[in-house]
């Protein structure tokens, strides 16, 4: 589990079918094999650590749930490690799980901040509230608006700074998460209106 809450950028070192090699610092600190990391918001397993990188196995079905299979050495990343139970949640509720990925659409400056505005299949819309939370490439953000194809949200410095999604150009592919909390409310009452 994780908060959505960036700890690094990281950048790709090597990244061929199956296995992606990321250059990092801070997450790399206290790491063990088997460790759980999020990259743009995927969780991924550690499966090797040098002294400049962590090592991860990809499957295909990632490769099909998200645009982790779209990298090549140099791209910068998102990396959180995973939370641990004394930790605070500053996020919100990220299980790591991409259920599908989207497209940037726009970046328009609004005083120090960015408006992104991104599109969305209908199954992430549907769980996307405004003043609700979502996951883009790993980052914990809140929506700001919403149409019937796509949702808007306000980015701070800090996250303009500290995370790769100012770094992308409209058109590039995103990893989505909706809110979990939203998709057990409207799969517990579907299966009270079936029965």
């Amino acid at each position: 589990m994780f908060t959505g809450i960036i700890e690094e950028v990281g950048a790709i070192l090597e990244a061929s079918e199956g296995r992606l090699r990321i250059a990092c610092d801070i997450v790399r600190e206290g790491t063990r094999r088997g460790d759980s990391i999020a990259i743009n918001g995927v969780d991924l397993t550690v499966v090797h650590i040098d002294g400049e990188s962590l090592s991860f196995d990809c499957m295909p079905e990632t490769y099909r749930r998200s645009n982790l299979g779209e990298l090549g050495a140099g791209d910068p990343v998102n990396l959180e490690r995973s939370l641990q139970p004394t930790s605070r949640l500053s996020g919100h509720i990220v299980r790591g799980v991409v259920e599908a990925t989207g497209t940037l659409l726009s970046l328009t400056p609004e005083s120090d901040a960015i408006i992104a505005r991104y599109s969305a299949p209908p199954d992430i819309l549907r769980h996307t509230v405004v003043k609700g939370p979502i996951t883009v490439d790993g980052v914990s953000l809140t929506v700001i608006a919403k149409d019937d194809e796509s949702f808007s949200v306000s980015l701070v410095q800090f996250t303009q700074q500290h995370t790769n999604v100012t770094r992308k150009k409209p058109g590039d592919t995103i990893n989505l998460e909706s809110d979990i909390i939203a998709r057990y409310v409207d799969e517990l009452l579907a299966e009270t209106k079936r029965n």
